[in-house]
C-alpha cells in the first residue's frame, strides 16, 4: 500500500527533487560511515588541517586510498540507483542531491551535470591549489613506482581525493544547487539518509517549508520521521524499482 501512494505521489509530482545518503548504495555493497562496522568504526577520520600540513597524514591517506581499506569506491550501482537515473531521465526530476562520494549515479546513467554531490567524490582527485583533476590510477603507479607523495602535474600543489573531508568547507555551489532543489521541488524523496548531518539535513524541512511533500524511504527511523508525509522503512532498491518509470 505504501510503495502504491509514494508511486502516486511521483506520477503527480511536477517536480521531484532526490537526496540520497549512505543507505543507496549499502545496497552495493558500500560502508557507511556511522554504524557499527562502519567506515570510522574501522579506522579515524583524517582532518582536512592535519592533511595539509602533515606528510605523515597525507600518505597515510593516500595508502587508504590505494588499498581500497575504506571500500568508498569499486562497487556497481544497485536497482536504487538505476531507478534514480531513471527518474531524471524521464523529466521528473532535474538533479540528485547525494551525500556519497562512490560515484554510483553517474555509474546508473544519471548525466554528472545532474548529480549535486555535497560530500564530493572518491573516485578521482583534485589539486588543493589549481584545481586541476588527477585520475587515482596514474596518482598510484606514479606512486607505486617512487614512492612520492601525490603532486600537482601542473602546480605542484597538494593533491587530495576529491571528497570534502572534517574540517573542511562544504562546496558552496553544491550547496546552493541544492538549496534550490529543494525550494523548487513539490515532492522531496529522501532515500537511504538517517538526516543526521548538517546542513545536508536541513534540505527536507526547507523543502517542506516552502510547501513541498516529503517522503522519507530508510531501513531505520530519522529524527524527521514525523514531519513527512510518507515513510518506509524498506529496502531502497526493491521500493524504488516498483515506483521509478521503466526503462
Amino acid at each position: 500500500m505504501s510503495r502504491a501512494r509514494l508511486r502516486e505521489m511521483i506520477e503527480r509530482s511536477r517536480r521531484l527533487a532526490i537526496f540520497t545518503g549512505a543507505g543507496i548504495s549499502t545496497e552495493s555493497g558500500i560502508p557507511d560511515f556511522r554504524s557499527p562496522g562502519g567506515v570510522w568504526s574501522r579506522m579515524s577520520p583524517i582532518y582536512f588541517q592535519d592533511f595539509v600540513r602533515s606528510e605523515e597524514k597525507r600518505r597515510e591517506a593516500w595508502e587508504r586510498t590505494f588499498s581500497g581499506r575504506a571500500g568508498w569506491v569499486g562497487r556497481k550501482p544497485n536497482a536504487g540507483h538505476f531507478a534514480v537515473a531513471r527518474l531524471i531521465a524521464s523529466g521528473k526530476a532535474h538533479a540528485v542531491i547525494t551525500q556519497n562520494v562512490d560515484n554510483l549515479h553517474q555509474d546508473a546513467g544519471a548525466p554528472p551535470e545532474t548529480v549535486i554531490e555535497l560530500h564530493g567524490n572518491a573516485s578521482y582527485a583534485t589539486c588543493l591549489e589549481c584545481g586541476l583533476r588527477h585520475e587515482l590510477e596514474d596518482l598510484r603507479a606514479l606512486y607505486e613506482a617512487t614512492g612520492d607523495l601525490p603532486a600537482c602535474r601542473a602546480c605542484g600543489g597538494i593533491v587530495k581525493t576529491a571528497t570534502i573531508s572534517f574540517g573542511q568547507t562544504l562546496p558552496p555551489e553544491a550547496m546552493e544547487r541544492a538549496e534550490a532543489e529543494a525550494v523548487a521541488c513539490d515532492l522531496f524523496l529522501v532515500l537511504g539518509s538517517s538526516l543526521v548531518v548538517y546542513p545536508a539535513a536541513g534540505l527536507p524541512q526547507l523543502a517542506v517549508d516552502r510547501g513541498a511533500r516529503l517522503v522519507i524511504v530508510n531501513r531505520e527511523p530519522t529524527e524527521q520521521d514525523d514531519s513527512a508525509h510518507l515513510v518506509l522503512h524498506d529496502e531502497i532498491g526493491p521500493v524504488m524499482s516498483s515506483v521509478a518509470p521503466a526503462e
